[in-house]
């Protein structure tokens, strides 16, 4: 039987987002999950319209995995000289370790500014130029795709620079570079958990759960590990409103996680802004290699729990907490 195929037809983008502040950017801001996933990163949302001064940055994310802070330029036309001046203003004013520059189109001198600012900026701080593009077949629904045209170098992306090691030993670095590179690598193929790409050399990884500031939280601590959801979106004073509305279903969270009477940990933190709920067992990125492997399991494990179980209660319970949002 002879199989009729229909062509792709790239659509205007312009007929999609008629304005680029008023649509585009908006847009962008709530698929910023979906840049990440092209960009190997892990983003999250800060807000939109960052003051730079007298200017506004169009998106603050942050990337997760490497703690740091993303300025994303966007435009819906060719990269101009304009939004380049834009975009290093925006990352020196906001601090900004990840610069994101998406546009319909890269200009070659502007894909080669990229690819210099790479090449002569710190360890930790990297460039990217994407383009967008919307695409159908015949009558169907538009489809977005982004293209990555300039990035970082392979192996030297979202490295930041290692925290000093407890024993100065940077060979401790790379054995938690491995571990969670293992994790990640595990959770996206397998599981379809994250867009996560490139571990870090540090001894935690912050996955997103769909609302900002609340993160599920793989970790390394002092002879124990961790598996928690971590509570940090607002003020101390939201944080606790929610743990504490989290608290009152803490019951139902505890069947349903299926974990023995007093296996959670309720961590309310009075002294902190942070709040979490936690799970811990006894582990260390120093075990051998089978102790290792029953950690990374019982990360595995847990972070899919933790998500089936408290993943549908985030959002109603911000909304309590935050009404407009």
């Amino acid at each position: 039987m002879a199989i009729e195929f229909g062509e792709i037809e790239e659509v205007v983008l312009t007929d999609i987002w008629p304005h680029e502040a008023t649509d585009f950017t908006p847009w962008l801001a709530q698929n910023v999950d979906a840049l990440g996933a092209a960009l190997g990163l892990e983003l999250e949302l800060v807000r939109t319209e960052a003051a730079v001064g007298g200017f506004s940055c169009d998106i603050l994310a942050k990337d997760l995995g490497a703690n740091r802070l993303v300025v994303i330029e966007n435009q819906i036309k060719p990269t101009d000289h304009d939004h380049l001046g834009k975009l290093i203003t925006y990352a020196s004013g906001l601090g900004g370790e990840a610069i994101v520059w998406v546009a319909k189109k890269l200009r070659d001198e502007h894909r080669q500014a990229i690819e210099w600012l790479n090449e002569r900026t710190k360890p930790g701080t990297d460039f990217w130029g994407v383009e967008i593009k919307v695409i159908k077949i015949g009558d169907s629904r538009p489809a977005f795709q982004f293209q990555v045209v300039a990035a970082p170098f392979e192996g030297e992306t979202s490295n930041p620079t290692p925290p000093p090691d407890p024993g100065g030993e940077t060979p401790l670095s790379e054995l938690y570079r491995g571990y969670f590179q293992r994790l990640i690598n595990e959770l996206r193929d397998a599981h379809h958990f994250t867009n996560a790409q490139v571990a870090q050399p540090q001894s935690w990884y912050a996955f997103s759960s769909g609302a900002a500031g609340l993160n599920y939280v793989a970790a390394f601590g002092r002879n124990r590990v961790t598996v928690h959801l971590a509570i940090q979106f607002g003020t101390a004073a939201e944080n606790k409103a929610y743990f504490d509305l989290l608290l009152q279903d803490q019951t139902a969270i505890e069947q349903e996680l299926g974990v023995a009477d007093g296996e959670l940990v309720w961590e309310r933190m009075d002294d902190r802004q942070m709040s979490r709920v936690s799970l811990y067992q006894t582990g260390s990125i120093r075990d051998d290699t089978q102790a290792l492997l029953d950690t990374h399991n019982w990360m595995v494990a847990n972070l899919l729990k933790f998500k089936k179980v408290f993943g549908p209660r985030l959002h109603p319970i911000l909304h309590q907490v935050r009404p407009r949002d």
